[in-house]
């Protein structure tokens, strides 16, 4: 029943899917050209997606410039640079489009990701057709978006910048590093930044996502390019690499939540001008006598969701490692005075199937019908400021709250350039540094850095064997084993024994060759 059950889902999947190419054909859409895939390491496994790369011009602007500029500089190293270039660091990050025109490639790239729609293993040829049919859906609402936030992503020029402030931040520590951005979705991939790694002759790389909280969709889907390419090129698999994989529980970068989140509660939204002023100066007396108001407002996280199944399914520890992250740095605000209530919820929902819950969608309006007026909202799973939450959360979020009868309305800034923050990373990467040397397995719920070779053990990956098997129970008397061992022992006694026989036998045979007399 189970079987009959499974294939009737199959047909109806791929009735659907071929209804909706049909439609897409109707209305004249047509698949990306040849000349728009650009083809990667992922390509060559089945049933993995091509990104496409829209052709740029001779002249760029905007952020795509400043990529190119900066994979250019790193190609452009000098002799000195070569001998001694330290140890490279690998920012993984989602990327954006860097123009309107991008958005609907950046779509597609997303969505024929295999970890974002996964299909049966029969209709995965369906992964790209499907995305380029949700792409040229959804590309108008997601122009729309962009649009209202300048017509492009920031998060390029806020990842370049934090690799060059984590460069510094080393460097005052001691540490020679160079930071490459390597981008899932959009310019500059991860083939890129690892091209360029490798044309400067790092023999020492961390690999440092710039996700806290561990997701196959997020983490894992880079690792997993990283991982292809490790089993492609010769010339990485010799690189020296450890993963951090999440950092969600690290205190440097809980201490850095907790402190934005205190400078938001002390702020005017909160608190009368001249005493957020006074605190905002490093008033300690002003910061005492605004605490008791500070802690009236309602904390409320707003995390990215993630398809339920992808928990509920496949044990990805995206919700658990989102939960303990609010919870130490409610602990840390608390051990500092600070008695808010807070709540955690989940936003981006795409689809109908089920997310993460609660909604943030939901949860707001529960809140105002709670008489809640005072509202602090903290994008938690965030570090740099992207369309999620310069477009959802502080337009219509923000909008719906103040609908509903919210009063003060704050949001906490993404992580950034926060200098708490970088310094956060710079302690990640040096702690890791020893690991290049003795690479071990952890579980990733530690968080401890690994080795790249071991990464399918990490992402619990279906398509690989399990690399390290259990050691069989030894076993006693007539054993494959023992049989082999036994074997070996009596050809080299028969062996010794041919050899100490050699000088009869020669004797023998040359007395029978010789001539009578």
């Amino acid at each position: 029943v189970d079987r009959a059950a499974s294939m009737s889902s199959t047909r109806r999947v791929a009735k659907l899917a071929c209804a909706l190419a049909l439609c897409a054909a109707a209305a004249g859409w047509r698949l990306p050209a040849p000349g728009m895939v650009r083809s990667t390491a992922r390509s060559s496994r089945a049933g993995r997606a091509r990104v496409v790369s829209i052709a740029t011009s001779p002249r760029q602007d905007g952020p795509a410039r400043v990529a190119s500029a900066r994979l250019s500089s790193q190609r452009q190293s000098s002799d000195t640079a070569k001998a001694d270039p330290g140890v490279a660091i690998l920012l993984l990050n989602l990327g954006g489009p860097d123009s309107l025109d991008a958005v609907e490639p950046f779509l597609y790239n997303l969505f024929s990701d295999p970890e974002i729609i996964t299909l049966p293993k029969a209709l995965s040829f369906l992964n790209g057709p499907l995305a380029f049919i949700i792409s040229k859906a959804r590309g108008p609402a997601s122009r729309e978006g962009y649009a209202s936030i300048g017509g492009k992503s920031p998060l390029l020029e806020t990842t370049l910048a934090q690799a060059g402030a984590l460069e510094e931040a080393l460097a005052e520590r001691g540490v020679t590093a160079k930071a490459y951005v390597a981008m899932r979705y959009w310019h500059p991939f991860t083939e890129d930044a690892v091209d360029a790694m490798l044309e400067a002759g790092h023999s020492q790389l961390v690999i440092l996502p710039l996700y806290p909280q561990f997701s196959v969709s997020t983490s894992g889907s880079s690792l997993r390019v990283l991982e292809d390419i490790f089993y492609a090129n010769p010339a990485f698999a010799r690189v020296q690499s450890t993963v951090i994989p999440s950092w969600y529980n690290r205190p440097g970068y809980i201490t850095a939540m907790a402190r934005l989140i205190e400078e938001e509660l002390l702020s005017k939204v909160f608190q009368p001008e001249e005493v957020a002023q006074q605190a905002a100066a490093g008033d300690e007396s002003a910061r005492e006598k605004a605490r008791a108001r500070a802690s009236e407002p309602h904390i409320f996280f707003s995390a990215h969701g993630l398809p339920a199944k992808y928990v509920e399914e496949l044990g990805d520890p995206y919700k658990a490692h989102t939960e303990s992250t609010v919870d130490l740095v409610m602990d840390k605000l608390r051990s500092w005075g600070y008695t808010n209530d807070h709540s955690l919820a989940y936003q981006s929902r795409v689809g109908p199937v089920k997310w993460l819950e609660p909604y943030t969608d939901d949860v707001i309006p529960e809140l105002a019908e709670k008489g809640i007026k005072d509202l602090c909202v903290v994008p938690i799973s965030f570090v740099s400021e992207h369309i999620e939450t310069l477009e959802e959360i502080d337009c219509e979020y923000k909008e719906l709250a103040l609908d509903l009868g919210i009063e003060n309305w704050a949001r906490v800034p993404a992580l950034g350039l926060d200098q708490r923050f970088i310094g956060a990373l710079a302690d990640e990467v040096q702690d890791a540094l020893p690991k290049l040397e003795e690479p071990t397995v952890r579980a990733i719920n530690d968080g401890t850095p690994v080795s790249l070779r071991i990464i399918n053990d990490l992402v619990a990956l279906s398509r690989k064997e399990v690399l390290k098997k259990p050691p069989k129970r030894k076993r006693y008397g007539l054993t494959e084993e023992a049989e082999v061992i036994n074997g070996r022992i009596a050809m080299a006694a028969i062996t010794c024994a041919g050899i100490a026989a050699l000088p009869s036998m020669v004797e023998l045979l040359a007395a029978r060759t010789l001539p009578v007399a």
